[in-house]
C-alpha cells in the first residue's frame, strides 16, 4: 500500500496546497496521534506553508493567508468533512528567511505546539484502550 492510498487526507491536502500556492516550504503534520482518536486517524492537522503568494497586496494580513487555506482545503474541513481541526502557519518567503537566521538555519525553526484541542462536537469515535 502506498502513502496516498494509505493516507488519503494527508495526500489530498499536499496536493491542493502544492495546486494553490506552489509553495517553497509545505510542511503537513498529522497530529491525530496526540488526540482521543483510533490509531492512523487523519483528523488533526499542522501545515506550514511559505510561498511566495503570500506577499502580494492582498494577501499580506495572516488573516487573509488563513482564509485562502481554509479556501483551498474547503472540502476536507468541511462540517461533514474529515479534518476536525487545522493549525495553519503561513508565512513568506522573507519570513522563513528571517525564522531561519534567527534559529541557526532552515532545520531549526520552531513552529511551536498547536492549540489543545477542546474535543469538538463528541462526534469522533472514541480510541480503545
Amino acid at each position: 500500500m502506498n502513502n496516498s492510498e494509505q493516507f488519503p487526507v494527508e495526500t489530498s491536502i499536499i496536493k491542493k496546497l502544492e495546486e494553490g500556492l506552489d509553495p517553497m516550504v509545505l510542511k503537513v503534520i498529522n497530529e491525530s496521534h496526540m488526540h482521543n482518536v483510533p490509531k492512523n486517524s487523519e483528523t488533526h492537522f499542522k501545515v506550514v506553508v511559505v510561498s511566495e503568494k503570500f506577499t502580494e497586496k492582498e494577501l499580506k494580513s495572516l488573516i487573509k493567508r488563513h482564509r485562502l487555506v481554509n479556501s483551498i482545503l474547503k472540502d476536507e474541513i468541511a462540517t461533514e468533512g474529515p479534518v476536525h481541526a487545522l493549525s495553519i502557519v503561513a508565512k513568506t518567503p522573507e519570513q522563513w528567511q528571517k525564522m531561519a537566521e534567527q534559529s541557526d538555519g532552515e532545520e531549526n525553526i520552531s513552529i511551536g505546539t498547536s492549540p489543545n484541542c477542546r474535543g469538538g462536537d463528541g462526534s469522533l469515535p472514541r480510541r480503545s484502550s
